[in-house]
This record gives C-alpha cells, sequence and structure tokens, in this order.
C-alpha cells in the first residue's frame, strides 16, 4: 500500500515541476485575492451591530482572514508540509517576484540569525493585540501589509529570484516549520544518489528558500514547490510517518530557537494572545494596576487618547483602549509566555536531568510538545470562526466535543512521540522524562479548558 502510495505522491510532485507556470500563475490570483480582500475593507466605514457577512465586505473579509485562511492554512502545514509556502503564500510570490527584478545583493551576515523568526513571531503576536487586528481592517491591513511590503522590500534588495524573506525574517515561517515537522509526507532527497548523478540530467533547480538540497532531512524548511522533484533521480514526495522528523532529527544541535519558539510563543505567548478578554486575571491585573495609579495621581495611563495604530482607537464603536489597556495586556501576554513556556522548559528539563540526560535532550523532549501547541493554535484561531459564524445564527453544538477530541488527540500524539524519543532509556529512567511531558500536556490542557469551559 505505502509502494503505491509512494507512487502517486512521487507523480504528484513530478507535476508540479512540470507544471511550473500554472503554479504561478495560481500564487498571482492568490495574490489579487489577498489584495482586494486587505486593502479594499480598509477603506471602508465600520460595518455597525446589523451587519452580515454576506452583505458586508469588511465582515466577509474579517471571516476569510481569521476565520479561514490562517486557521486552515496551519492546518494545511501540519497535513501537507509547507505546501502553502510553495504553492500558495502571496507574500512569498511577491518577495521572489521582486527579487527577480531587483537589486541581487548578497544576504547580509545579520539577517542570517536563527533568532528572526521567533522574535518577529512574539512582536507581531503582541503587536496584533494591542490593536485589535482580528477585529479591525485597519488593523488587518497594518500587520499584514506591513509584513507584505517589508517582505517584497527584503526581494528586491538581496537575493536573484530567491525568498530571502521567507527563509530569514518572516514571522511565521518559524511556526510553519514547526508543524511541518508532523506531515506525513515531504520530499525525500537521497544524498548518495544525489552524489552519483544518474540521469535523467535536468536543468538545476532554483530553490527559493536558498536550501541544500542535497542536504535536505525532513519537511521543516522545504517549501514543497516541486521545483526539485526527480532532481539527479534523487529527490522524490513520499508519505512518511507523522512522528518520524522529530523521533529522528529532532536532536539537532542547531534547535535552539525552535525551542523557544514552541514554548515561549506558540503555547504560551499564543494561549494569552486568545485568553486575556476572557480572562478574570487580566480584569484583576488591571483592577490592580488602576487603583494604584489613581492612589499615586498617574491619572494620564487611564486617558484613551492613543492613535489606532497604536492601541485599538475606534470610539464610534465604544472600542477604545487606555494607555492602561496597552500596559495590562503587554503584562499578561508576556507574563503567559514567561510563566507558562518557562515552567514546562523547568519540567522538561527536571525530566532530562532525573533520567541523567543533558540540555540537548530536553531540547529533543521539548520538540514532542508540537501536536499540542499546533491544536492550541488551531483552537484559537477557529474560536473566532465560531464566534462570527454563531453571529450568523449557527449554533455549532458539535464544537465543544470536537474540541476536546483534538486536544485529547494531540496530547495522545505528544506522549507517544516521548516515549519514542525516550526509547533508549532504561527501565524506569524512560518515565521521568515523559511524566515530565504528561504534567507539560496537563498544564496545558488546563490553560484551554479555562477558556472554553472554566470562565
Amino acid at each position: 500500500m505505502k509502494v503505491a502510495l509512494d507512487r502517486r505522491l512521487g507523480a504528484f510532485g513530478a507535476a508540479l515541476r512540470r507544471h511550473a507556470g500554472l503554479i504561478r500563475r495560481l500564487q498571482w490570483a492568490v495574490v489579487l485575492l489577498y489584495a482586494v480582500l486587505l486593502v479594499i475593507p480598509a477603506w471602508l466605514p465600520l460595518p455597525d451591530g446589523q451587519a452580515r457577512l454576506l452583505d458586508d465586505l469588511t465582515l466577509l473579509a474579517q471571516f476569510v482572514f481569521w476565520g479561514l485562511w490562517w486557521p486552515f492554512v496551519l492546518l494545511s502545514v501540519v497535513l501537507f508540509g509547507r505546501l502553502w509556502c510553495g504553492l500558495l503564500c502571496p507574500e512569498g510570490a511577491l518577495s521572489e517576484w521582486a527579487s527577480r527584478h531587483g537589486r541581487g545583493g548578497g544576504v547580509p551576515r545579520w539577517m542570517r540569525w536563527g533568532g528572526w523568526p521567533t522574535l518577529g513571531f512574539l512582536l507581531t503576536t503582541l503587536y496584533g493585540q494591542l490593536i485589535s487586528v482580528y477585529d479591525y481592517a485597519q488593523a488587518a491591513l497594518l500587520i499584514l501589509g506591513g509584513s507584505t511590503l517589508a517582505a517584497m522590500l527584503v526581494g528586491w534588495l538581496y537575493g536573484r529570484g530567491k525568498r530571502v524573506w521567507c527563509r530569514y525574517l518572516c514571522p511565521v515561517s518559524g511556526v510553519f516549520a514547526l508543524l511541518a515537522k508532523l506531515a506525513p509526507m515531504h520530499f525525500r532527497v537521497d544524498e548518495q544518489r544525489w552524489q552519483d548523478n544518474p540521469p535523467p540530467h535536468l536543468p538545476p533547480p532554483n530553490c527559493a528558500p536558498l536550501l541544500d538540497i542535497r542536504r535536505m532531512r525532513g519537511a521543516s524548511a522545504c517549501h514543497a514547490c516541486g521545483r526539485c522533484s526527480g532532481q539527479r533521480d534523487a529527490v522524490r514526495l513520499i508519505a512518511r510517518s507523522g512522528s518520524e522528523e522529530i523521533v529522528r532529527f529532532g536532536n539537532a544541535p542547531d534547535n535552539r530557537w525552535e525551542v523557544i519558539l514552541l514554548l515561549y510563543g506558540v503555547i504560551g505567548l499564543a494561549m494569552g494572545a486568545f485568553q486575556w478578554t476572557l480572562s478574570p486575571w487580566f480584569i484583576a491585573l488591571k483592577q490592580t494596576l488602576a487603583e494604584w495609579l489613581v492612589e499615586h495621581g498617574q491619572l494620564w495611563l487611564l486617558q484613551a487618547d492613543a492613535p489606532w495604530w497604536l492601541l485599538t482607537h475606534y470610539p464610534q464603536l465604544n472600542d477604545a483602549f487606555t494607555w492602561l489597556d496597552g500596559l495590562g495586556i503587554c503584562l499578561y501576554l508576556g507574563g503567559s509566555a514567561l510563566l507558562l513556556g518557562g515552567g514546562l522548559h523547568l519540567l522538561l528539563h527536571a525530566g532530562a536531568r532525573l533520567a541523567g540526560r543533558s540540555l540537548q535532550f530536553t531540547r529533543h523532549l521539548a520538540l514532542c510538545l508540537v501536536p499540542t501547541g499546533a491544536a492550541g493554535l488551531f483552537l484559537g484561531l477557529s474560536a473566532t470562526t465560531v464566534k462570527l459564524l454563531r453571529y450568523e445564527g449557527l449554533e455549532l453544538l458539535w464544537v465543544g466535543q470536537a474540541r476536546v477530541a483534538l486536544l485529547a488527540l494531540a496530547m495522545a500524539w505528544s506522549l507517544w512521540l516521548g516515549w519514542r524519543v525516550s526509547a533508549a532509556l532504561p527501565g524506569w529512567r524512560r518515565a521521568a522524562p515523559v511524566g515530565a511531558l504528561l504534567l507539560g500536556n496537563a498544564l496545558i490542557g488546563y490553560g484551554w479548558w479555562l477558556q472554553f469551559w472554566g470562565w
């Protein structure tokens, strides 16, 4: 059965290379749709309380971006690898187009720093909450449009027909790289066959994300565009276990930033971003800060006079953040990232130490939380989907059970990964890291229980 599946996937990979021109046209169609949904609503009047999805372009664009586009792009990465990046992403297509017509400069050393995707994700997530990016078209245009312009500028300055932005700077590239580790398919490279260079001798492929194809392992960095499929008869799209990449290659020595992004960003900061509007802890924090400010005569922080591009400011809809709101959001999200991410880090480190293993094993063990982190992102983003559909009158009574099932499946997968990663440990030592992983999953599950059922 796997042989037949690999044959079909191999044919699909070859078709991607053969129909590169069609894929480019498809990318430009997505760019056009992206531009229409991003730009036009930002210039339209704000929708009133009676507006509905099908009769208001602003609400429709909000639903497409945050209710469909982002949650299901993340799901596609888990299921198919980074096909989105290689085939459909408008930002990547525009960056590569600008690079073909730009200056063609070399990539500077500072840009190669491995922490940029992590830092970009953290700052973009925080800023998005401050200006309510999920709720207002102007905020979406500022963040998504600003990112697209930056991608085009980087493309024009550096590389020649490459995606330098996607490789080094894109705020979601690190998240996609983590989620793609779970994909049940990837372009496998036979390094020995590559070096042997048997026929057919195809023209050298343009690897837009600047990968060393010969040494490529797994689906994490690959954009799955198919341009190298069949090269030297050594590159082929095949099926694999969704656990393979983390178990076999998760102990790479250069995965420090991946682990930081996963624990403190994808899990810690993201949960705070999805939670704060519902959290009684956030309200208590704000009340405590407000009382202190009043007692000390610092009333300027209670003013709601910040511009919309700095803090949410739409007084016509009775939605305007005070400076205290902004401070509270920063403290709550920062605390969520540090407390939850740091707590998970300490748990996993303790489990590794009890098992007599090194820091590198801690990082390997941390990557076993990728399924739980991926499920959390999907649950958080799809909460917008559910909210908007319920505004339209759909009850969606099955959503609660689906959330429980998704979390349970993700946690079971996480524990299975931990069991596999700890396979070389003797006897009771195997229980320590798996137990730490169990406690970590329970902590994450408790956070989601609070959001969907506890509060």
